[in-house]
């Protein structure tokens, strides 16, 4: 004789919810096999529901608090239900077919060892699809759906025996379902496993009727939540609380102890695998379950009063390794969308090989040269751990007592000379040398993302290594400017599909860090397109998308922030956007309609220079700017083509780009010595030639139908961009450039050679100004470095105490004062005084001479300074007495250096993580076009 059946239906208290209680309890009245008995409880006020429920015949009808899990509901409910009666759970959006609860009863008949029988559940949108039918579980303790997303056609309906399956819509056994009611502390998820578990370790087993279809949705009050952060949270709790409650008695301390750290584990893999939306659930729920220990010996108790079996009797139902490569990997048969990249057969290798030989021709001496000088060029640190030294918070590498955030730049400086660990400065010398052909490889990369056409990849790629700008830059011996222009492509190329991938994005967000390192000045522009790119994400519902761009800036912010506090706190924030490394002014900048046209110098690609070098009567360059009206036209056409969003998208960087060099161009934020040195506009319009390009890309791609017009409209754009740059590659053969062969060191080989014995050696240097006063600044160590300056010391606008101190001692020094010069100089720290030569010959003025010559005989008269000698710096001297040692950092001082080193390693170690490409997102960017903005990018990454 067929048990009795007792259903629990668990309603949830909303206004959707009283429509879905009413199909349910249809659906109950409609079954084959009618149940004995109905209990219903509503989680919330049951007002609206109370005729509903009046009119099904329910036995009875229970109100719990709103935020009562269906556990627990069903927990309550089972305290009325009469012994020996079967249990079936259902919720108020479940509904059963017809022969549901006859199936069944069936399956419970037919085997006396089966304590749950489990339905099939199918969606309730379109029952075609099933939603789930038998969950395992792996070693560790992973579930596995065992057919999830998949059109019904019977062909799961085979097996029965399963280890657990969804709660929803289970037949528990009357004289088993004491020990087999739902577990609240699972949270919402595995409870239908975790019933299965402890039904195993019983003796019994969990069958499955195929034949009882219940329609469902896919998450729903008994459910787990749609929402990805819910989802996860609940998944993750559930699996670290059967973890903890299925242990032996002896391993539970230690799973316990292992929580976090192995909290911390997943979140490297969920980087690396690039899903950080589940990294707060991770930790979330580690939380969670630490403080859930009442709970988890409740979980214990349970599965003590139940088991009479080992647990290895549950071994043969685990998941299989195929089983969970299906469940990671279920749609791993979509096509493959992107096109072969063509690097070589596309002439991208040849273009890079042509820019090689081009650069070599060009910058030949630079070759025989160990260290590159000349500009704003200086040496690096000899050693590695000297690059790395100046990254970090602490003493800065001159100044007296300066402690203070290094600049960012100081961190792309090290990873520039950490490429040369032997020699650090002879990187600068590779980078100079390789910089043509990397702008072309960043370039040619760059225009990926705007066509599949080889030859406008080529034309693009060519167009961007020729850049006025970018040529200046090498020529004037800017560093950070061609850093600059060889990572801004690069930048393009990730940040332009950061919305659809999180290993893009995280690869931008370093690259970030470097472009605005490299120039600050950018930060405006670039945040005003950040913010363009949220819009976007918010207007095409790109939910993943809008976190994905969202992270962009967030490396960038935390590398700045030490920085930008310092600026801040001293009421300089205009002075964020100095250009790091050497305070230089180079020369004489363009003027607003020039550099409307891509100049940053007031001799536009250096024709003019030339042009006098060459004996021409005039010399006038004016018209030069003309011949970038090829490609000006180009870009300019862009928003008009087919592909007119990507070309706007071009057009409105190149305008950011533009608006951004004009709007810095002539402030004055630094000085070097007296003289101030304004910001260099040429980063802003490398940005812009970027946008201009870009949109030139476009037009040749889709808005000139021609092939062969369109090739002759490239062949005429890149032969007058390469008329503009005849006279930047020749500079060096002219000897037109500002670089130079070294100096391997600012200060005099003697000071060298001590300084590898004493590490942070002291040296005053002082340089008579024009106007006959006196420039002074402490160096420590070898030398001034590229990576030791400091835009924090450079913009500071007034002297404070030290400085004060550091002017009364100069003072002192180089006048007829009776002061204990030597007393202050070696409480200092000084070792050495440099007198530098500075202008002399006949660009030295008649003050500037005397001040020098003056300084001289008043120091060479002082007691206790030993004259070294005249040297190619100047003239030297070494003080007698022992210097004091440099005052090491405070209590203070070190916790804020390790808290900036701890969270900027914590932001890249990040990024790192979500820029390592694995399989899966290869395979999924397999799936993705390469080029951006064509229309058939899906929008719902």
């Amino acid at each position: 004789m067929p048990p009795a059946v007792h259903a629990i239906l668990v309603a949830r208290a909303t206004p959707e919810a009283a429509a879905q209680l009413e199909r349910t309890l249809a659906a109950l009245r409609a079954q084959e096999r009618p149940v004995d008995a109905l209990t219903v409880v509503v989680c919330g006020s049951a007002e609206r529901m109370r005729a509903q429920i009046d009119a099904s015949g329910a036995e009875g009808a229970i109100e719990a608090p709103a935020g009562t899990s269906f556990a627990s509901a069903v927990r309550l409910a089972a305290a009325r239900v009469p012994e020996g009666r079967a249990v079936w759970l259902l919720a108020h959006d479940t509904q059963p077919e017809p022969g549901a609860l006859a199936a069944l009863s069936a399956a419970l008949e037919r085997a006396p060892s089966v304590a749950i029988a489990a339905p099939k559940l199918v969606d309730a949108r379109d029952p075609s699809v099933i939603i789930s039918l038998g969950v395992s579980m792996t070693r560790f303790g992973r579930t596995v759906s065992l057919a999830s997303g998949e059109y019904d056609q019977g062909q799961h309906d085979g097996p029965d025996d399963v280890l657990g399956a969804d709660l929803r819509g289970m037949l528990l056994r009357g004289d088993a379902r004491a020990h087999l009611l739902p577990d609240p502390a699972l949270a919402g998820a595995d409870e239908g496993l975790d019933m299965g578990v402890r039904a195993r370790l019983g003796g019994r087993r969990v069958a499955l009727a195929p034949g009882a279809r219940v329609h469902a949705p896919v998450g729903g009050m008994a459910g787990i939540s749609e929402r990805p952060m819910a989802r996860e949270y609940a998944i993750r709790t559930a699996q670290l609380h059967r973890r903890l409650a299925y242990a032996p008695a002896w391993a539970v301390p230690l799973h316990w102890l292992s929580l976090l750290p192995l909290a911390l584990w997943h979140t490297i893999l969920h980087l690396i695998a690039k899903a950080p939306a589940r990294v707060p659930a991770e930790w979330a729920a580690a939380s969670t379950v630490m403080a859930r220990i009442p709970s988890i010996s409740r979980s214990r108790r349970e599965i003590r009063a139940v088991r009479t079996g080992p647990w290895a009797q549950i071994a043969p139902l685990r998941a299989t390794s195929a089983q969970l490569r299906e469940h990671q990997d279920p749609d791993g048969g979509e096509p493959v969308v992107r096109r072969e990249l063509r690097f070589f057969s596309g002439g991208g290798a040849w273009a890079v090989l042509a820019a090689l030989v081009v650069s070599v021709a060009a910058f030949l001496p630079l070759l025989a040269w160990p260290v590159l000088g000349g500009g704003g060029l200086l040496p690096l640190r000899d050693t590695l751990a000297g690059l790395w030294a100046d990254v970090g918070y602490g003493h800065r590498a001159t100044g007296l007592d300066a402690v203070g955030p290094a600049d960012p730049f100081a961190a792309v400086v090290a990873v520039l000379g950490s490429l040369s660990p032997a020699h650090p400065s002879f990187a600068l010398v590779i980078l100079w040398v390789l910089a043509l052909p990397l702008a072309v490889l960043g370039g040619w990369f760059a225009a990926t993302r705007v066509s599949d056409r080889s030859g406008v990849r080529v034309t693009a790629a060519v167009a961007w290594a020729l850049a006025p700008t970018f040529l200046v830059a090498l020529v004037e011996g800017r560093p950070a400017a061609v850093l600059l222009h060889v990572l801004l492509p690069w930048l393009f190329f990730t940040a332009s599909v950061a919305h659809r991938s999180w290993g893009a994005s995280g690869a931008a967000s370093i690259l970030l860090i470097g472009v605005l390192a490299s120039a600050p000045s950018l930060a405006p522009a670039l945040a005003l397109l950040w913010v363009l790119a949220l819009l976007l994400s918010i207007a095409f519902r790109l939910r993943r998308g809008f976190a994905r761009v969202l992270w962009l800036v967030i490396p960038s912010a935390v590398f700045f922030l030490p920085l930008v506090r310092a600026q801040l706190s001293r009421g300089t924030p205009w002075a964020l956007l100095a250009d790091p490394g050497r305070p230089w002014p180079g020369t004489e900048a363009a003027g607003p309609l020039l550099l409307a046209t891509g100049f940053p110098t007031a001799d536009p690609g250096g024709w003019g220079a030339m042009l006098s070098w060459l004996g021409a009567a005039d010399p006038s360059a004016a018209w030069v700017p003309l011949l970038l009206v090829p490609l000006a036209l180009l870009a300019l056409a862009a928003p008009l083509t087919p592909r007119w969003r990507a070309g706007i998208g071009a057009v409105v960087i190149a305008t950011a780009g533009l608006v951004g060099a004009h709007l810095v161009s002539g402030v004055q934020v630094s000085a070097s010595g007296s003289a101030p040195v304004p910001v260099w506009p040429g980063t802003g319009l490398s940005l812009a030639w970027l946008g201009v390009v870009a949109a030139a890309a476009v037009t040749l791609d889709a808005g000139i139908r021609p092939r062969v017009a369109a090739r002759l409209a490239a062949v005429l754009a890149v032969v007058c961009v390469a008329a503009v740059a005849v006279p930047a590659l020749t500079a060096v053969a002219r000897d037109e450039a500002q670089l130079t062969n070294g100096p391997a060191s600012t200060l005099p080989a003697y000071v060298t050679a001590r300084a590898a014995d004493e590490r942070d050696l002291g040296t005053l240097v002082l340089t008579a100004q024009p106007d006959g006063g006196v420039g002074t600044r402490l160096v420590w160590g070898a030398s001034e470095t590229l990576g030791g300056q400091s835009t924090l010391q450079a913009t500071d606008p007034v002297a404070d105490v030290a400085d004060r101190l550091l002017a009364e001692i100069a003072s002192d020094l180089v006048s007829a004062s009776s002061g204990r010069v030597q007393d202050r100089l070696s409480e200092a720290g000084v070792r050495f005084v440099l007198l530098t030569a500075g202008e002399t010959g006949p660009d030295e003025t008649d003050a500037a001479r005397t001040r020098r010559l003056d300084a001289i005989t008043a120091i060479d008269q002082r007691a206790g300074f030993v004259r070294v000698g005249e040297t190619a710096k100047g003239v030297l001297w070494r003080l007698d007495a022992d210097p004091a040692p440099r005052p090491a950092l405070d209590e203070r001082q070190v916790a804020t250096a390790r808290w900036i080193a701890t969270t900027e390693g914590v932001a890249l170690l990040v990024a790192l993580l979500l820029a390592v490409p694995t399989f899966a997102s290869r395979r999924e960017a397999r799936r993705t076009p390469r080029v951006v903005g064509r229309g058939y990018e899906r929008t719902d990454a």
